[in-house]
């Protein structure tokens, strides 16, 4: 779970970030929004880490800071390509939380209630941006992000 908080920590940094960068006022209510719902997303891993007798993060100052900078970078490249870094991150975070679907126990239910609804959230963020014209990312920038995610979710299970 602690995993997962990170990367809510993350997805408040990037929705943040985008939306103080970006000129459009559509964009900006719209990554407004998401980010609202990624709030949630913090409280009821926080709230479970709490129940689990777990910690958050070490490392989630340093996880916000550059999940900051990105998203700053990312709204400032254009709004298609912002976009096309949320369709990226929220298909990615989605492949992510169904594969913990499938690690937690068939019995924490408190846990699998979280994560599943996590998923479908991530999946209509994921299709908002897309409908609002995403651009595809070049293959690179898609194998970056995700080896940037490997390191996070890697040293967040541990720090």
């Amino acid at each position: 779970m602690r995993v997962n908080h990170v990367g809510e920590v993350c997805a408040q940094a990037l929705y943040s970030a985008q939306a103080l960068a970006t000129s459009d006022n559509v964009l900006r209510r719209q990554f407004q929004a998401a980010a609202a719902e990624e709030s949630d997303h913090l409280a009821w891993t926080s709230e479970r880490l709490r129940e689990l007798g777990a910690r958050p993060s070490l490392l989630n100052p340093l996880w916000y800071l550059g999940a900051f900078t990105i998203g700053l970078v990312a709204a400032r490249a254009g709004s298609a390509a912002s976009l096309g870094f949320v369709v990226e991150t929220e298909r990615q975070v989605e492949r992510h939380l169904e594969e913990h679907l499938d690690r937690l126990p068939a019995a924490d239910l408190a846990s699998r209630a979280i994560v599943t609804q996590m998923k479908d959230d991530e999946g209509r963020h994921a299709l908002a941006a897309q409908q609002a014209g995403a651009a595809s990312l070049p293959w690179p920038v898609r194998v970056a992000m995700r080896a940037a995610a490997r390191v996070m979710t890697t040293t967040a299970h541990y720090l």
